[in-house]
């Protein structure tokens, strides 16, 4: 490859790489902000229900995940990082439990099945009328997890770059064979 074509393809990525940086500054602000923001929200419902009424006792015995980090293949090659929903099938999940005809009318569900239709929301824990502090923490820590896959994902984008932009660099640090 000619020097000016590869001069021209390592602006090009300097300038991507530039872009993702500031991108990244920028996301991991707003991450920091939802992150207090959730803790004051949460100090604010301890105060509000008592430093007893929202703390560890009031913790499920057997917690179960919400959401789960997911990593998947992007079409541009790198590895993006998503935030879905615990309970969610996946397509080859989908279809009928069992086999044969079901009854309309029949036993009531056991706590053993309630359990395992998927996570409760973990709010009904601190009671029936949580205040709205405690809901705003929980949608802080919400967004704070979605925006942490985020930079996890444009983390993986940048750190290719850099293996790129040093791979360019070397290229032209070699004299041309033809050149000497």
């Amino acid at each position: 490859m000619a020097a000016p074509d590869l001069r021209a393809e390592l602006d090009s990525l300097l300038l991507q790489l530039l872009g993702d940086l500031e991108e990244l500054e920028a996301k991991r602000a707003v991450l920091n902000t939802r992150v207090e923001e959730g803790w004051l929200s949460l100090a604010k419902a301890r105060y509000a229900m008592g430093a007893k009424s929202v703390g560890p006792l009031q913790y499920a015995s057997r917690m179960e995940p919400q959401v789960c980090v997911r990593a998947s293949e992007a079409q541009d090659g790198f590895q993006k990082f998503r935030v879905v929903r615990a309970g969610v099938q996946t397509p080859e999940e989908v279809g009928p439990r069992e086999e044969g005809l079901r009854r309309r009318k029949g036993p009531t569900k056991t706590p053993e099945q309630e359990s395992s239709e998927g996570p409760q929301d973990p709010l009904n824990w601190f009671g029936i009328l949580v205040p709205h502090s405690l809901r705003q923490a929980q949608a802080s820590f919400r967004d704070g997890l979605q925006l942490a896959a985020d930079i996890a994902s444009l983390q993986n984008r940048i750190n290719w770059g850099q293996s790129q932009l040093r791979g360019l660099q070397e290229k032209l640090k070699q004299p041309e064979p033809g050149a000497a």
